[in-house]
């Protein structure tokens, strides 16, 4: 069964093998020097079938005038080049130009984050987006932890009334070094919300590697269920540090082979934010990496490992 606008399936909900194999797809926030339409274009030419679409100054700005408009062509380009679409909310200087990524949900004003990510998830319904992906964010300075912890429950509150209403779900990200930076963390959060059907996870595969307790591969299958979004990049243990793939400690044939054994179907996006500077070849190499992993995963066989 699939989800809004023929996305992945409802968070919880199960999903069988998908024989056309995986979809990937790439993030813009690696193609920041690029206009978004060319961006695009360059993606769809290399074969990509998707992108993470991080809502910036520069690309699809939410903020600025004429939003409306600027959305229906973005998504008559979307369609025109067959690409699919997840929003990403991860823009590091569009709410503040001082400060990275503020305000978030945890500090004394986070008014202009929430209302950021009711205008993505606006955006993603208009671009029949298969998932809106968000994070919790730094604890500030001074900030208690029950009262950051507190203020982000309050925050995805609203994020979850504004997903229901718009009919997409919701791809919350652990990441290191912020309040919430693991899968446990994210189970923590999504049992104080009451397990709203509409609060999937985003997993990034490097994150995996940087700081879950158990394998890459166990990640993905203990979270198929739950899984509305997933970036893959390469990484090492103990270093939150995206990463050509092969540069990092990261086996992906299993790690793909988990994906397709646990029936997801949304986007593989590469997350590469730091390599604008040779987007198209870094995003050409990129395909073909994940293209040999994945028949290779598949070439392997053997019996998938049972979700817990």
């Amino acid at each position: 069964m699939s989800g809004p606008a023929g996305g992945p399936p409802t968070p919880g909900e199960a999903a069988g093998p998908d024989p056309a194999g995986l979809r990937f797809g790439y993030g813009t926030n690696g193609f920041a020097n690029h206009r978004l339409d060319d961006a695009l274009a360059v993606l769809a030419d290399l074969g990509y079938q998707g992108v993470a679409l991080t809502l910036d100054h520069d690309h699809l700005d939410p903020f600025a005038p004429g939003l409306a408009g600027r959305v229906a062509a973005v998504r008559r380009r979307l369609a025109d080049l067959g690409l699919a679409v997840v929003i990403e909310t991860g823009a590091r200087y569009l709410l503040d130009p001082w400060h990275k990524h503020a305000p978030t949900l945890l500090h004394d004003d986070p008014a202009r984050r929430i209302e950021f990510l009711r205008r993505a998830v606006r955006v993603g319904a208009d671009l029949g987006a298969e998932a809106v992906s968000f994070w919790a964010g730094v604890r500030p300075a001074g900030v208690d932890p029950q009262v950051a912890w507190d203020r982000l429950v309050a925050g995805c509150a609203v994020a979850v009334e504004a997903a229901e209403a718009a009919g997409v779900p919701l791809g919350f990200e652990p990441e290191p070094g912020m309040l919430v930076e693991d899968i446990a963390g994210w189970r923590r959060l999504r049992a104080a919300l009451g397990e709203p059907a509409a609060f999937g996870l985003t997993l990034d595969i490097g994150h995996c590697r940087c700081l879950e307790p158990v394998s890459v591969p166990q990640c993905v299958y203990d979270v198929g269920p739950h899984l509305v979004n997933v970036q893959i990049d390469d990484m090492r243990r103990g270093v939150h540090e995206h990463l050509e793939f092969g540069t990092g400690e990261i086996d992906f044939p299993p790690v793909l082979r988990a994906l397709a054994d646990v029936g997801y179907r949304g986007l593989v996006a590469v997350e590469l934010p730091r390599h604008s500077h040779a987007a198209p070849s870094v995003a050409a190499t990129s395909l073909d990496f994940l293209r040999a992993a994945e028949r290779a995963g598949a070439a392997a066989g053997g019996e998938p490992t049972r979700a817990r």
